[in-house]
């Protein structure tokens, strides 16, 4: 298996607290944020990832090299932001499967991993993962029918629900309408509008999951994340 992790962000929001290193770089119970989310897929036996990097992108390329816990690490640098979207249509050439697995590396999600591939495998739809939480308020949420997600609720709404867990199935060719280089957001202008033309199946996740890119929750994932 293979994966893209979307490590190219500037931390805005974390940049009072961490300012000398990109947001995945983050220290966390003494490492590298990435350093947690890289093991964790080495863990889930992933062979090959590739890293989409921006900000700073030679502080992590320098702390990981070519490899890291058996697996083979590429890099792909964007030279200007690109956005969510940009940054993954050019990490997506460097997959050598016909589907990946994306990850953001600004969070940590325990995957089912198993589950995901043998859901592709039966049904062949790309897959949004989706986690339960008790207040959406902060990332918005997924709109679910019959296995599927059919839109997105803007960030605001308050209440229990299934949010986007930034963790995708995709196959390799899903943004090839877009030239390499574009500038467009993955969630905002890809998917809100791709969930009306076709299927994308979504999965309910059970691991555990933590996005470090408010304060309150970087503190949080100090404890939460400890000796994994």
């Amino acid at each position: 298996m293979e994966a893209v992790v979307l490590a190219g962000g500037f931390g805005t929001r974390l940049r009072e607290l961490v300012s000398d290193v990109p947001k995945p770089m983050a220290p966390v119970d003494g490492r590298p944020f990435l350093d947690i989310v890289l093991s964790g897929l080495a863990r889930k036996r992933f062979q090959r990832v590739i890293l989409s990097v921006g900000y700073m992108a030679e502080t992590i390329r320098s702390h990981f090299g070519a490899a890291f816990a058996g697996m083979s690490l590429v890099y792909q640098v964007e030279e200007s932001p690109l956005g969510t979207g940009g940054a993954l249509r050019a990490a997506l050439c460097e997959c050598r499967e016909d589907h990946t697995f994306v990850f953001n590396g600004d969070t940590y999600l325990d995957l089912e991993v198993q589950e995901v591939e043998a859901q592709w495998h039966k049904y062949g739809d790309p897959v949004i993962v989706g986690r339960a939480v008790p207040n959406v308020a902060r990332y918005g949420a997924l709109l679910v029918a019959g296995g599927a997600v059919t839109g997105f609720l803007e960030k605001g709404s308050v209440g229990a629900g299934l949010i986007n867990a930034g963790c995708y199935m995709l196959p390799r060719d899903i943004l090839d309408e877009y030239p390499t280089g574009a500038v467009f957001s993955l969630e905002a202008d890809f998917l809100a509008r791709a969930v009306g033309s076709r299927r994308f199946a979504v999965f309910e996740t059970r691991g555990l999951f933590i996005d470090i890119g408010v304060p309150e929750d970087y503190w949080r994932a100090q404890s939460l994340l400890a000796g994994l």
